[in-house]
């Protein structure tokens, strides 16, 4: 007999997250390989570059799809299956949505307001 588990985490999606200052734009920079799960607070579509991701301690990242997967396929909810590390990473994790979709994590970037150097 053989048992498998599997771990699925449901990151709630936000329609319109709340700015940190009235009309901010966002600048996409930089960002790491991997962030840690656990400073995954919500999600949300706001670019048809990908998913933005809302940390602990008020930092952005946008998680970039994958061409065959639009972050309109995202909308009805975001799941992420946890590897041993406690991280999702650019390059080797994906997202799956309710509505089926399968998409490929290709670059994580940190969003910063666009005044900000």
């Amino acid at each position: 007999m053989t048992i498998e588990q599997r771990v699925i985490i449901r990151v709630p999606m936000v329609r319109r997250p709340p700015p940190q200052r009235a009309d901010i734009e966002w600048e996409e920079r930089k960002g790491p390989k991997c962030i840690d799960l656990k400073r995954l607070r919500f999600a949300a579509v706001t670019s048809e570059r990908g998913v933005d991701l809302m940390l602990a301690g008020r930092e952005r990242m946008r998680a970039l799809l994958g061409r065959e997967c639009g972050p309109a396929d995202l909308h009805s909810g975001l799941y992420v299956q946890p590897n041993e590390d406690g991280a999702l990473c650019a390059g080797r994790d994906r997202v799956l949505s309710r509505s089926g979709a399968d998409c490929p994590i290709r670059k994580l970037v940190r969003l910063v307001p666009e005044d900000d150097d």
